[in-house]
């Protein structure tokens, strides 16, 4: 890789009683992104957090703000995160009815854009979109809860990935970011990192490694030293 790895601590992980004192220590720490899980209990198994924290976490950090929506439909929650603060926001392509559309309308509201990809679901869903994707966010797990296993056939759909973003940006295509979330750890990342990951999203190895002043330095240097 031609630069630094991206880590993107997932606040699903998070004491949500001190969130902002949370999102103010991981970015102390080096995150460079603050990964922002939505669920529903409709598109996935689990009920997460909405706008309304997404606005409150805003004025606590100066890094991008992530936002992963699991959510069906799409368009209506993209318009709320876009005024809550959100920099990024992302979907995937099975819960939205028209992908194009929803892409576009996330730019339109100042966002980057990107699509999901669950471990089952096909890159396909990129063939004609490229041009309006920002990221491409592999899940390595199935989404709806925290703490789950890395699931290794993720390591052979970054290859694919990573393939198909630098065949992009060889045809002149804007530069991709390729963000993997779900299992990464410190005994891991190594091998997400070869494999063309250029943003890794760590939740429970990132808050369930706490300094003894509350911080997250140690953890999340060790990452950043794993992965290089």
């Amino acid at each position: 890789m031609s630069s630094p790895v991206r880590i993107a601590p997932s606040i699903l992980s998070a004491d949500f009683a001190r969130l902002g004192e949370e999102v103010r220590a991981i970015e102390a720490a080096g995150a460079d992104w603050v990964h922002f899980d939505v669920m529903d209990n409709h598109y996935v198994p689990n009920l997460t957090i909405g706008p309304g924290v997404c606005e409150a976490i805003r004025p606590h950090v100066q890094i991008p703000i992530d936002v992963h929506l699991m959510v069906e439909p799409v368009d209506a929650l993209v318009l709320l995160f876009a005024k809550a603060g959100a920099n990024i926001i992302t979907f995937h392509p099975e819960a939205s009815r028209h992908v194009d559309r929803s892409l576009a309308l996330i730019r339109d509201h100042g966002c980057q854009a990107g699509l999901v990809f669950n471990p089952a679901t096909p890159l396909a869903w990129l063939d004609h979109v490229m041009d309006k994707v920002d990221v491409v966010l592999l899940m390595s797990v199935n989404p709806g809860f925290g703490g789950q296993a890395f699931i290794p056939a993720t390591l052979a759909k970054l290859r694919l990935a990573r393939a198909r973003i630098d065949a992009h940006v060889r045809a002149d295509g804007a530069p991709i970011a390729l963000e993997v979330d779900g299992g990464v750890k410190t005994d891991n990342i190594r091998y997400i990192v070869a494999a063309g990951a250029d943003v890794c999203v760590a939740g429970s190895a990132v808050f369930g490694a706490p300094d003894a002043d509350g911080g997250y330095r140690q953890v999340m240097q060790a990452l950043k030293t794993a992965a290089a």
